[in-house]
Order: structure tokens, then C-alpha cells, then sequence
């Protein structure tokens, strides 16, 4: 089987035969005339064919060479275009741009800042879906997807970039409080009627960090399930069990008495909002602006 022709050759060949001349050919293309005159007599080897008459005072083109460069320049023409216009496409701010961000707190979190990219932007095409699906999203030939996390992270094959920590508390009704008591270690809350999510965050055990900076995880009575911030906060208010809840969400709750905050030696892990996305090397310029913009816009968020 004859090996594939080297496409770096070619653009030496040619470049010999449009300045008639090795030492032309090595100026263009800024390269030790030795050089060029290797690669010829390489591309001449692997096809066995001489391409280019040579002698001391001149050159000449034969035949092949000539049928060689006549059929090579086009394609090489037409892969170099080929190549500008999908850097061009790369660095462009134009285009689809197809986003997931998570349920509830995505549009209350990120709705006017992709907003406000989109205004910049309006030669975008943004898609945006919500949903919890995080890890998975990216499959459905999505660009980018927000997701959050909290605790240690499973590994995978994408790539996340933290953008905003949300801190969370422990919460509870006084009613509540007044039925069970404060409790004073996290182990009892395995005991005590606890508000955990369905699939929200896989559904994992409530997690703290300890002072030695390790996550300890705690396996709750989740008697009261919901993927809902917004309905873990009511359920909590009504007294059905204790929550976890972002300490910006139920502040005006424990200001106003409805909630109690309960404070432990572990702090509770806050959640943790990543932009994951599938290749650092090829990202595309919009959807690194994207996140840059995000990345941005949340700095001067309060949580």
C-alpha cells in the first residue's frame, strides 16, 4: 500500500515550483534551503517519480511535477480556506449557542445575566433549557451546561469550572423545634424528620465539612422529598421536618421568626455552581464569553 502524501510536503513542492527556485521556496516559507530540497527528494521517493530536473544552473519541472502541482494547488487552496473559516467560526461571537441551567435557581440566578449576554450578543442564537439533569444534558449536543453540586464531586470526562459558592444552613420551624428539641449533633438528624430532594443533586446523603476541611455525609430521615428550593422553604415553614436550605433564600424566614437557623460543629457544605463543559483546548469563544460573562456577573452577587 502506497503511503498517504504529506500534505506539509506538498506546500514545499509547490512552493519550489511557483518561485522556480529552492532557495526562493526556502525564503517563503522560512526554512533552511537543505530542508526543501529533502522534502522534494522525499515526495519524489514515495511516489518514485521524478517531479523536478535539477543541475547546477537550473531547474525544470517534469511532466508528473507539473500534473502533481496542477491537481495539488486547488486542494490545498481549498484546505487552507477551509481552515481560516472554521478558525474564524471558532473566534466569531456568532451562531448557535445552545445552554442548560438548573431548575429554579438557574432563572433566578442567571436569567437577566444571559440576558443581558444575549443584548450584547444578538448575533447569537441562544437556546436555553432547564433542568437537573447536569452530567447528562451535555449529551443532548449542548454547548454548555450550569450545574450544581455540593460536596465532593464525581469524576468525569467534562470539564468544570467553579463560577459562585452558595452558602447553606440548617433550618426548622419553631414548631418543629418545640416538638423535638434542638438537635446537637448532625448524627441524630438519621432520626429526626429531615426535608431531602428526589433526583436534585443524585439525591445525595446531607453533607458538612468538618474543621479538618473533609466532607462527612449523613444519611437523613427523608420522609419529605421535593426537587424545589422554593418548596423545600414552604415545607420547612410549615413545620415538616428540617432542611437545608441556600442561607440567601430563608434569610427573611429567620429574620421574621418563621425559621430557626441551627448551628453545628460541621458547617454545612454549600452548594457549588460549575460551568461544565466537554474540551478546554477547542472551546469555542462564544461559550468561553459565556462563562467569563457569568463568571463575571456572579462576582458581584451577594449569596
Amino acid at each position: 500500500m502506497r503511503p498517504a502524501l504529506d500534505f506539509n510536503t506538498l506546500k514545499v513542492f509547490i512552493a519550489v515550483v511557483e518561485k522556480e527556485s529552492f532557495v526562493g521556496a526556502s525564503k517563503l516559507l522560512e526554512m533552511p534551503t537543505s530542508n526543501v530540497s529533502r522534502c522534494i527528494s522525499q515526495l519524489e521517493e514515495k511516489l518514485d517519480l521524478q517531479l523536478i530536473e535539477r543541475s547546477t544552473r537550473h531547474m525544470k519541472v517534469t511532466q508528473a511535477g507539473q500534473l502533481l502541482y496542477t491537481r495539488a494547488k486547488p486542494l490545498l487552496e481549498a484546505l487552507e480556506q477551509t481552515e481560516t473559516e472554521l478558525t474564524l467560526r471558532q473566534m466569531q461571537l456568532k451562531g448557535p449557542l445552545r445552554i442548560c441551567i438548573p431548575n429554579e435557581i438557574g432563572p433566578a440566578l442567571l436569567g437577566s445575566v444571559i440576558a443581558e449576554f444575549a443584548c450584547q450578543y444578538p448575533e447569537l442564537q441562544i437556546s436555553c433549557v432547564t433542568n437537573l439533569s447536569g452530567f447528562e444534558s451535555l449529551r443532548d449536543d449542548l454547548d454548555l451546561a450550569i450545574i450544581i453540586s455540593r460536596g465532593q464531586m464525581d469524576n468525569s470526562d467534562y470539564i468544570a469550572r467553579h463560577l459562585v459558592t452558595i452558602p447553606c444552613t440548617i433550618v426548622a420551624a419553631p414548631s418543629l423545634i418545640q416538638r423535638y428539641g434542638t438537635p446537637t449533633h448532625i448524627q441524630q438528624f438519621e432520626e429526626l424528620p429531615c426535608i431531602t430532594t428526589v433526583s436534585a443533586l443524585k439525591g445525595a446523603p446531607w453533607q458538612f465539612v468538618n474543621k479538618k476541611g473533609e466532607f462527612e455525609t449523613i444519611k437523613v430521615k427523608g420522609h419529605y422529598r421535593v426537587n424545589s428550593g422554593e418548596m423545600a422553604g414552604q415545607a420547612a415553614v410549615a413545620g415538616i421536618g428540617f432542611a437545608i436550605l441556600s442561607k440567601h433564600a430563608c434569610q427573611p424566614y429567620i429574620s421574621d421568626g418563621r425559621l430557626i437557623e441551627i448551628e453545628f460543629e460541621q458547617a454545612v457544605a454549600p452548594l457549588q455552581l460549575f460551568a461544565l463543559y466537554s474540551d478546554r483546548r477547542y472551546l469555542p469563544a462564544k461559550t468561553r464569553a459565556l462563562i467569563d460573562f457569568i463568571q463575571q456577573k456572579l462576582g458581584h452577587v451577594s449569596l
